[in-house]
């Protein structure tokens, strides 16, 4: 698996001053998507809804509301 590209604005784009430590959004060579924010988990885990839960080995991730709408136009349709 490789990522093929950024979804949205660099970091840097979007405002960091070290271009560096902020979410992110790639797509991935098999077709997913790989994010990089905040971990939330532990904060988040009791309050999801009722119909949606966690595996053990994955993690809530928190990004910025900026990173996603700025990476909406990057998102393919299908």
């Amino acid at each position: 698996m490789k990522i093929v590209r950024r979804i949205g604005a660099s970091p840097r784009e979007r405002g960091s001053a070290t271009g560096q430590t902020c979410p992110d959004i790639f797509e991935l060579s098999d077709g997913n998507f790989a994010v990089i924010g905040t971990d939330r988990t532990e904060a988040l885990d009791g309050k999801l809804p009722a119909d949606a839960a966690r595996a053990a080995y994955e993690r809530i991730v928190v990004i910025s509301r900026d990173t996603l709408i700025r990476a909406k136009a990057d998102i393919p349709e299908t």
